[in-house]
């Protein structure tokens, strides 16, 4: 994503900064950055008063913690302290249920495009492919 956002060109053409969880100083980044895209794997790591008003949160980071309270034994969480962050966040997304649909839907599109540009045929027509069978 940072390579992505980084290039001369749509999209892009954006300054990007990458840090690491154990960047000295880590908040005074957080703190000005316009976008954060977090993919530690540590619950909950990006609080509140790490971020800036109206920042745009990308919480890619997923843990399964243990919960006894819950059903299936776990519960799963992101990387940003959502209840809170969300209070400044102009945009910010869940977990679960932010990226990984997302994702799920981008690989298969690749999928299609994939085959697509295999047997030179159109994409509704796989699609067709794909839906009909019983």
């Amino acid at each position: 994503m940072s390579i992505l956002m980084g290039r001369k060109g749509y999209p892009g053409n954006a300054t990007v900064t990458l840090t690491h969880s154990h960047t000295k100083n880590i908040e005074s980044y957080t703190k000005e950055a316009d976008i954060i895209i977090t993919a530690l794997g540590v619950p909950n790591y990006l609080k509140a008063d790490m971020v800036k008003e109206g920042v745009v949160i990308i919480d890619v980071g997923i843990t399964r913690l243990a919960d006894e309270t819950n059903p299936k034994g776990y519960v799963i969480t992101g990387d940003v302290d959502f209840e809170n962050v969300s209070k400044k966040a102009s945009y910010i997304t869940p977990v679960p249920g932010g990226v990984g649909p997302m994702t799920i839907a981008m690989l298969l599109k690749n999928t299609l495009l994939a085959r697509e540009k295999e047997n030179k045929i159109k994409g509704s027509q796989i699609l067709i492919a794909l839906f009909n069978f019983k």
